[in-house]
């Protein structure tokens, strides 16, 4: 598709959309249908490109990004039904008589614009949910897993027209001239620096927006927590897909008495992952890669810094620009004011800070902007709740990680910094439908008649009244 036709493209959309009548639920189920059957008939390919964009194993691929869309699609074929009905809503007594009820419609044409890190389930997830609520829809996918962006533009051209569903390549020159343009909805996922320009532009048209950003994401470790369990977690919650995870544990707060043992745990279970035959993790088969040189000199730089502040490095620290390999990398000892405190890692570094009070804990994690998650690991339940309660972040998990967002029927997105509006199962329906509330009368009745002009001294105490009883 060429930047050219973007106007072409969106004039199309826009144009079948005002066309047609609402979508029925039967072809909504049908394109969800032959999604799902072209992902089940080309798992291999989807496999191939993302290993060769940046070196992800082809287990990980179903696992982060074939399963989550595949869960995705069964998920609205089972609940849009439920999901597209008429709601009767409730009416005060001042409205009696009257018939009240909410109604889920498309909002239009809609841009989603998504990133690299998982650059199939992050593009094709949000298009399941923006076709369950029957929208047109254009596609902006990273220009830095070219092989996966091709495999989608290839997907949808074999299975929509392009007023329906169109796939616009490119990099920066293209989305700007993409947020130019009124779309009804638009959902990005990415960083907040992004994130503030992509506002920015929706504020021109008055185009609603999802925001699906990220942030530092804490993990908290009790003394009361099973360590090894802990460790296992957090080691693999942290470095799938070499860190490049919105939700993966940023930094870990240990209580300090078992600080030695959670390290120790940690360090074991990198090697357990990563090496298990002792050839080096740089061999493993269950291991990605770096997107970019850009991105690897930058995490460079983020850990050379900390160990030049007297962090110290517990494994980890190779790097392999060739290979655009890092290892996974576990850092204790790190000053606050350090830029690996201080910024997003987004990458296989995991700095562990010790504490010894809960109180400390709180403010840590309060004096930063609110993460896209937060974790805590612990049996007791007021460590738990007192966290759940005097802090606040777009999800969270106790006793695990990263698996809040394999559910469909948990809400899923950030708060302020990390991001705003949900997405996945019915809340992703939700941010690309309208909710038109109906309210019908009786003809010649209506109970507010008595309060009509002009405001005699009858009039005013029928409105006393209402103020006082209704």
């Amino acid at each position: 598709m060429q930047t050219s036709q973007i106007p072409e493209i969106f004039k199309a959309q826009k144009i079948r959309i005002r066309q047609a009548e609402v979508q029925p639920i039967a072809s909504r189920i049908a394109s969800l249908a032959r999604i799902k059957r072209w992902i089940e008939q080309n798992r291999r390919q989807i496999q191939d490109a993302i290993f060769k964009d940046f070196g992800k194993p082809p287990a990980e691929v179903d696992l982060s990004e074939i399963y989550p869309v595949l869960s995705e699609i069964k998920h609205a074929q089972k609940s849009i039904e439920q999901w597209t009905r008429s709601i009767r809503a409730a009416a005060p007594v001042a409205l009696i008589g009257t018939k009240s009820r909410v109604i889920y419609e498309p909002k239009g044409v809609c841009l989603i614009i998504s990133p690299w890190n998982f650059p199939f389930n992050l593009t094709v997830a949000p298009l399941v949910s923006a076709l369950t609520a029957g929208n047109r829809v254009i596609l902006k996918p990273s220009e830095l897993t070219p092989n996966c962006s091709s495999l989608i533009e290839k997907m949808v051209s074999e299975l929509f027209d392009p007023d329906e569903v169109a796939v616009i390549p490119g990099g920066k020159e293209v989305a700007e001239q993409l947020l130019k343009l009124p779309f009804d909805h638009i959902f990005f996922t990415g960083s907040p620096k992004v994130g503030k320009i992509v506002m920015q532009n929706a504020a021109q048209n008055l185009s609603s927006v999802t925001l699906e950003l990220g942030g530092k994401s804490p993990a908290v470790v009790d003394v009361s927590a099973n360590l090894e369990d802990t460790a296992e977690k957090l080691v693999w919650g942290k470095f799938l897909n070499c860190g490049q995870t919105c939700i993966a544990p940023d930094y870990v707060l240990v209580e300090e008495t078992v600080e030695e043992a959670l390290l120790e745990h940690m360090i074991s279970y990198v090697d357990k992952f990563f090496d298990p035959e002792g050839e080096g993790i740089d061999a493993s088969n269950s291991y990605s890669r770096i997107i970019s040189s850009q991105h690897l000199q930058r995490l460079d730089l983020l850990l050379s810094e900390a160990l030049d502040e007297q962090a110290f490095l517990e494994c980890g620290g190779v790097v392999d620009y060739q290979q655009m390999y890092f290892a996974p990398t576990i850092v204790s000892k790190v000053g606050l004011d350090t830029r690996l405190m201080q910024e997003e890692i987004f990458g296989p570094i995991l700095p562990v800070i010790c504490y010894s009070k809960l109180s400390e804990v709180i403010e840590q994690i309060n004096q930063r902007p609110k993460p896209l998650a937060l974790y805590v690991f612990s049996e007791s339940k007021t460590f738990v709740d007192r966290v759940i309660k005097e802090t606040s972040s777009g999800s969270m998990a106790i006793n695990d990680c990263i698996i809040q967002f394999m559910n469909p029927n948990l809400p899923f997105g950030g708060v302020n910094n990390s991001g705003f509006g949900k997405s996945h199962g019915f809340r992703g329906f939700q941010a690309f439908s309208n909710e038109k509330s109906i309210i019908t009368q009786k003809t010649g009745m209506t109970s507010v008649k008595p309060l009509y002009p002009p405001y005699t001294g009858l009039t005013q105490k029928a409105i006393d009244l209402l103020l006082k009883y209704l």
